[in-house]
């Protein structure tokens, strides 16, 4: 986060409001592009369909295809982002920049082809037509890419650059969707082209946006492994909080309101459309944390632990650590009741917003809706703790608090299920108030003895944890290397190869004509 924080201080230091909205609005793009986008998108042609009457069948399956998409891109990245994040962050710390884009993509690679075995086994047997599941294969890495390279994204100063993608992102996929609803395309089929199209937009303009920022080179692409068998509880963090966010939307579509769309794709469109929309309400929370803690949090943060590295005397290590709680339990306490004051308002406004949208909202669905919007608001507040727990390297505490939200939520949503329909939505309210919970006590016990948790977490001796990744890592890397001797040698290299260079020979060219 170091990236955008020089930014959003340099943008806070000018007077004005048109600054503070600019500091806001890099903080919102930067942190939430793609999954803002996801849900504008939906939420868009939802209201486009409505307006050019498409079948509600269609509609159906439509959601149903892109959430089954952004949940399982979601839920594989979630694995690996924080372990990349953490190993973007130690590279650039180190000055080792040229380390970074050979990581990117030997993360996407690793990504890419475990998802498309992964999902595309499932849309294979999903009932979807061939073009459907090839459209839905192809949006699924699409967004693989894009979540990866956020990541990446929070390094690069050219925050216009990546405000540009993301506004070019919403205009090329509008502009595609209301060109296939005119010229009467299917519109599943269309619709699912037109998210691409936007998705892709982003994603090649970021990727420009990385080449121009970081210098390539030839350095291994699998060193980044090595960081998943150091910190796994990251990933398991990453993964656990994931499935909490998203696992009682799968386990309410096989409930009494879940119908089957078409072959393996179910949904709950009077459930589906309240989360989605719910899941907006969050957004401020997780701008204002960005803001907070980089521009007010961070600094006392980082004096705090340099006194530590630096020799700081016991009288100023006392200072800075009651000077550094007291800021960060005033930004917390703000964003909660940021966040409380933003609920309240959707609350009560949600009815005659939400009536007036051509989204088919009964009264069912806005009590469903109500219901969200304060799991929602509890989940964004109890995930910002859960980062706090790991700015101060506390990963225990951060996997046991997400580990909670998963298990609870995902129990209480099926234990729901033999409640009456208007208690849906409840599993997960409760879920998420164990995880503000849990998480707000670890971080209060965690930090009433600072200064020994930080001593004692030191290693005695260095040590590098090496485990499967690492040795995946080492594998691939020899695989790589016999590769290039054979093609140094002029040898063709696999089937394919050896087929395309016979070819050449036999029609075009000679044994040295290659």
């Amino acid at each position: 986060m170091a990236g955008i924080g020089f930014e959003l201080k340099r943008l806070f230091r000018r007077k004005g409001l048109f600054a503070t909205m600019r500091a806001y609005g890099y903080a919102g793009i930067v942190c939430t592009g793609p999954m803002l986008l996801g849900v504008l998108l939906q939420v868009g042609i939802l209201v486009l369909c409505g307006l050019w009457g498409v079948g509600r069948a269609n509609q159906d399956l439509l959601v149903c295809m892109v959430t089954y998409t952004l949940l399982a891109s979601l839920t594989l990245t979630s694995f690996f982002s924080m372990p990349v994040t953490r190993f973007l962050a130690d590279m650039l710390f180190a000055e080792r920049e040229e380390e970074v884009l050979p990581s990117f993509w030997g993360s996407n690679a690793i990504m890419l082809v475990a998802g498309t075995v992964l999902y595309g086994v499932f849309l294979l047997f999903s009932g979807a037509t061939l073009l459907q599941g090839l459209l839905c294969l192809w949006l699924f890495n699409i967004m693989i890419v894009n979540w990866n390279g956020m990541s990446y994204l929070t390094a690069i100063k050219d925050y216009r650059g990546i405000l540009c993608s993301f506004a070019a992102a919403i205009g090329v996929a509008c502009v595609c969707a209301l060109a296939t609803l005119a010229l009467g395309l299917p519109p599943v089929e269309g619709l699912l082209a037109s998210i691409a199209l936007g998705y892709g937009v982003m994603l090649a303009w970021d990727v420009v946006l990385l080449y121009r920022y970081f210098p390539q080179s030839d350095r291994s692409p699998w060193l980044f492994l090595q960081w998943l068998d150091q910190f796994m509880p990251l990933a398991l963090t990453g993964l656990f909080t994931n499935l909490g966010l998203f696992a009682h939307l799968v386990i309410i579509w096989t409930g009494p309101i879940g119908v089957q769309v078409k072959g393996l794709f179910y949904g709950a469109p009077y459930h589906d459309v309240p989360a989605l929309i719910a899941f907006l309400t969050i957004l401020v929370t997780t701008v204002n944390f960005v803001v907070s803690v980089e521009v007010n949090f961070y600094p006392r943060y980082r004096d705090y632990y340099s006194l530590f590295n630096d020799g700081g005397v016991v009288g100023d290590i006392v200072v800075a650590e009651e000077e550094m709680l007291a800021t960060l339990y005033r930004e917390l306490w703000f964003c909660a009741l940021k966040q409380l004051f933003v609920t309240a308002a959707v609350i009560s406004l949600e009815t005659t917003v939400l009536s007036a949208l051509p989204l088919g909202f009964n009264s069912l669905m806005h009590g469903y809706f109500r219901t969200l919007c304060v799991g929602y608001g509890l989940y964004a507040v109890g995930n910002t703790v859960m980062l706090i727990l790991l700015y101060f390297t506390d990963y225990k505490g951060a996997v046991l608090a997400s580990g909670l939200f998963a298990g609870v939520a995902g129990l209480a949503t099926a234990v729901s299920l033999l409640l009456p329909q208007q208690f849906y939505g409840f599993g997960f309210l409760l879920g998420a108030a164990v995880f503000f919970i849990v998480a707000l006590l670890r971080l209060d016990t965690y930090t009433a003895n600072l200064p020994y948790r930080i001593l004692s977490q030191q290693p005695m001796v260095a040590t590098d944890k090496t485990g499967r990744f690492t040795q995946l890592g080492r594998l691939l890397d020899r695989a790589e290397q016999r590769y290039e001797e054979a093609r140094h040698k002029g040898e063709p290299h696999g089937w394919f190869e050896r087929a395309v260079v016979r070819v050449y020979r036999n029609y075009w060219g000679g044994s040295d004509d290659r």
